[in-house]
């Protein structure tokens, strides 16, 4: 998951624009928007980093990507005990 701030993005009608340009990059992508607090979570099927970036950039936006926290990515596949 690559999680995006839009800063720009500040109503419905921008959610929509943005979901169709990363659709039209990788049209099997999963795109969640949340308005309010300007984040954009996108799963590429096939499409990186850089060409969801230049595809909101395209759609007239201006993204950031937000890292996702260590421990979130380090305990990604974990279960259970933290002892693993």
């Amino acid at each position: 998951m690559i999680t995006f701030e839009v800063s720009d993005m500040t109503c419905g009608h921008c959610a929509s624009t943005i979901t169709k340009a990363l659709k039209d990059s990788d049209p099997a992508a999963r795109v969640s928007i949340d308005v309010a607090a300007h984040r954009v979570q996108v799963e590429p099927a096939k499409a990186d980093e850089a060409e969801l970036i230049e595809a909101i950039k395209d759609a007239g936006y201006t993204p950031v990507v937000i890292a996702q926290p260590a421990e979130a990515v380090e305990g990604a596949g974990k279960k259970g005990c933290c002892c693993g």
